[in-house]
């Protein structure tokens, strides 16, 4: 199986580093082809131009649109690791999907008006991370939101079948003992792909 984690984090020390790096020993653990894309070490330009799109309409994928498609073209399993920064994705995280879930390469509009759903057959990990306490976010309907924008207004709306959307809250806050049972959960989740 090939499986490709994008990851959204700038810092090296971060509690999302060593999600990526579980859920990566899991799947290799396992025989898994593991490609890593880290948007901030790549320095990944999240901007979607107008020149960007109007090169795609003419067939002329911008060269770092099209790597970065081809890597989501082989992959059978995408992982997205991120912090929820403001309530959503971090910007170079929705520019990823912006330029390279594009349209014509991960979904289309059919000529009865539906959509054509071009990553089907692959499936989807999200996992996320954020400050607040998870009964906060679970209190006020913020994780049916999470779950509703990243895994179905993404994954599932280009035909990506969610298997798993992890959500660890109060990660600032809680204990390392508390931490090591989310890493173990990500070990767990990675392993059942």
């Amino acid at each position: 199986m090939n499986a490709l984690l994008v990851f959204a984090h700038p810092h090296e020390d971060s509690f999302n580093r060593a999600i990526l790096n579980t859920a990566s020993d899991a799947l290799r653990a396992n025989g898994h082809d593991v490609t890593v894309r880290d948007l901030y070490k790549l320095n990944f330009n999240p901007v979607l131009t107008g020149e960007d799109t109007s090169a795609m309409r003419a067939g002329r994928t911008p060269e770092d649109i099209r790597t970065e498609q081809e890597y989501v073209a082989k992959a059978d399993v995408i992982a997205f690791i991120y912090p929820i920064w403001w309530t959503g994705l971090p910007a170079i995280l929705k520019g990823y999907v912006d330029r390279s879930f594009s349209y014509g390469f991960a979904y289309q509009y059919n000529s009865e008006g539906g959509i054509d759903k071009l990553l089907a057959g692959k499936r989807g990990v999200i996992v996320n991370t954020y400050g607040t306490p998870e009964e906060v976010y679970e209190s006020i309907g913020m994780t049916g939101s999470l779950k509703q924008t990243s895994g179905g207004g993404i994954f599932e709306f280009c035909g990506v079948e969610v298997a798993e959307h992890l959500l660890f809250g109060g990660v600032t806050s809680v204990s390392d003992d508390v931490r090591k049972e989310m890493l173990a959960r990500v070990d767990r989740a990675f392993r059942a792909l």
